[in-house]
């Protein structure tokens, strides 16, 4: 893994919220189906090591890291241009934003985040993942979006979704967008693309390019979280705006994805 690189930091979502057979933590390794088989990855001095070793895995493993994000550079910026920032980075060093692999799969899991909290989000999702999905020897594979498209609203209904977020993914699984095309689109497009489609709005195609596509000025104004960690570490706890929060945003330019997830976790583990 590019250097900085803390596996606690960098995989600590995968643990916060509950059970999640998609992402199964056991014996200190996160376990998870790639590419059809089950992979555990697990800390080693400076990255990640991976099982079966398998030269196959070391792609999507290093994009599961984000290893592509160029700490270095942000780092850089945070020390020369926002306060708030270099303090984060220097308690949380090597804090890299996991990305979610797969695009049905970013957004069935943002559908069930809508409006209601992360814990009741992962509890939904693994119904979901354990009812239609495929069981490997930890982790579940998530639920094939051709499975979906088949089923109907009351089947999903009946795991806790409800009626439109079930008529939603049915879309969604439905719909003749090619959601693995969406990366060659710049992020206006893809923004369209996603908002286009009942029930995705503005909230969920920023997570879309935060959390899969990785895109270097995502920036998920209308998060409430988000929100909250720009009143806590920006504004002396004064509750933030969605435009004070697109504010900062703007001021952080390509560095702001990586912020972003920064101050997710510095909400959650330091005193503001």
């Amino acid at each position: 893994m590019p250097q900085p690189f803390d596996f606690d930091l960098t995989t600590e979502r995968f643990r916060l919220f509950g059970h999640d057979p998609a992402n199964v933590w056991a014996d200190g390794r996160l376990h998870r189906v790639l590419g059809g088989r089950e992979a555990a990855v697990g800390p080693v001095p400076g990255g990640a090591e991976v099982s079966p070793g398998d030269p196959a895995l070391a792609g999507p493993v290093r994009r599961l890291l984000g290893a592509d994000f160029d700490l270095a550079a942000f780092t850089r910026f945070a020390a020369t241009e926002d306060p708030v920032l270099a303090r984060l980075v220097a308690e949380l060093p090597g804090l890299r934003p996991a990305l979610v692999p797969d695009p049905w799969e970013a957004l069935v899991t943002a559908i069930t985040a809508q409006q209601v909290s992360l814990r009741a989000a992962s509890a939904i999702r693994a119904r979901f993942v354990e009812a239609l999905g495929e069981r490997h020897e930890r982790a579940w594979a998530f639920p094939a979006r051709e499975r979906v498209a088949r089923e109907r609203p009351e089947t999903l209904r009946a795991l806790g979704f409800s009626t439109r977020k079930a008529e939603y993914a049915i879309a969604l699984a439905r719909a003749p967008l090619d959601l693995d095309g969406l990366g060659a689109l710049p992020d206006d497009e893809v923004r369209a693309a996603l908002t286009s489609l009942p029930g995705l709005g503005e909230w969920t195609a920023d997570w879309f390019l935060a959390r899969h596509l990785g895109r270097p000025r995502a920036w998920p104004a209308g998060d409430l979280a988000l929100r909250k960690a720009v009143s806590a570490f920006y504004l002396g706890g004064r509750e933030a705006s969605i435009a004070e929060t697109r504010v900062v945003g703007d001021r952080l330019g390509g560095h702001a994805n990586v912020a972003a997830h920064t101050l997710l976790v510095g909400l959650r583990r330091l005193p503001a």
